[in-house]
């Protein structure tokens, strides 16, 4: 799977992702209004309006990125409901030719996490037939457990063909009160690390990186340098550009000369673009054109700094 997420970047030139993170206060009032008139101020009318905001953006950005990155936790704030959305929104994206990054964070003993992984990026058996619950083509997973709460992952990935990204460093303010505590006089994230290389041996593909990445802010971006480092073959999901304050230049180190090795995240930058000063001017009406053009100065930006992936 990572072999395809690099085609899809080679093919845009663009190593993003766009973050489907819908608050319900960043959806336009005129969309709002309409979802409610359908479907009344319920959890309904809220994921309708979710929907409706989603497909929009993604109409708009889906030709000259590689892949989205839906938080699920801003759907299942609206309960059942807001879960069928984001179904709807993985479904609609692989429709449009995206891959989809499903970040869920999860991890858990060996046979609860098996079952994420079956739910997520794998497939469960029901009677004579096989469905893929989430069908998601990536996951964000929680190492905290241990191998116990990985290992059902990655032996997904290898029968899927899917991939993980593993959380090492996180672009959280609060982070390092676990992530950075020496352990025999080294940081926890560069054992996660470790351990991340050690999952990922028996995932690589024929493009040289593994199905099992890793997940490392944008924020840190020394760390970054560091970990690039430690984790030759893992590609890196950067999340922290943007709204949490990570320029282009803080991201160069998590790439490799080819422009290749790391995929950044933008979300609010994004799909929330109207509501900045830059993009005021598109007003709420064009919200889905701001969040294209707010796409298109990203990936500008990573190119001024020399992120350009060969091929593209």
């Amino acid at each position: 799977m990572i072999g395809k997420l690099i085609e899809r970047i080679r093919e845009t030139g663009a190593p993003i992702c766009v973050g489907l993170d819908p608050n319900l206060s960043f959806v336009p009032k005129q969309i709002k209004d309409k979802a409610f008139e359908e479907c009344g101020e319920t959890l309904e009318g809220a994921a309708e309006a979710v929907w409706q905001f989603n497909r929009a953006i993604v109409d708009r950005v889906a030709d000259i990125i590689p892949a989205v990155k839906p938080q699920i936790a801003m759907y299942e704030q609206f309960g059942l409901p807001g879960l069928q959305v984001f179904q709807r929104t993985v479904d609609y994206c692989h429709d449009k030719g995206l891959l989809v990054i499903g970040d869920v964070k999860r991890g858990d003993i060996g046979s609860t996490s098996a079952s994420y992984a079956k739910a997520h990026i794998g497939s469960i058996q029901v009677g004579s037939k096989t469905y893929s619950p989430f069908n998601e083509d990536f996951c964000t997973v929680n190492p905290y457990l241990g191998t116990d709460g990985v290992k059902p992952f990655v032996e997904v990935c290898e029968k899927e063909d899917r991939g993980i990204f593993v959380l090492v460093k996180t672009s959280n303010p609060s982070s390092g009160e676990f992530q950075d505590r020496l352990i025999e006089e080294r940081p926890l994230y560069k054992w996660v690390a470790d351990k991340v290389n050690e999952w990922g041996e028996t995932s690589l593909e024929d493009c040289g990186y593994s199905n099992v990445g890793c997940v490392v802010g944008a924020t840190y971006p020394e760390m970054g340098r560091e970990l690039r480092e430690v984790m030759p073959k893992a590609f890196i999901l950067v999340p922290g550009y943007g709204a949490q304050g990570a320029t282009a230049e803080d991201l160069r180190p998590f790439f490799y000369e080819d422009g290749l090795g790391a995929i950044v995240n933008s979300s609010r930058g994004i799909i929330a673009a109207y509501t900045k000063d830059a993009y005021r001017d598109f007003g709420e009406e064009g919200f889905a054109a701001a969040a294209r053009k707010a796409t298109e100065d990203m990936i500008a930006d990573l190119h001024r700094v020399g992120i350009h992936p060969v091929g593209a």
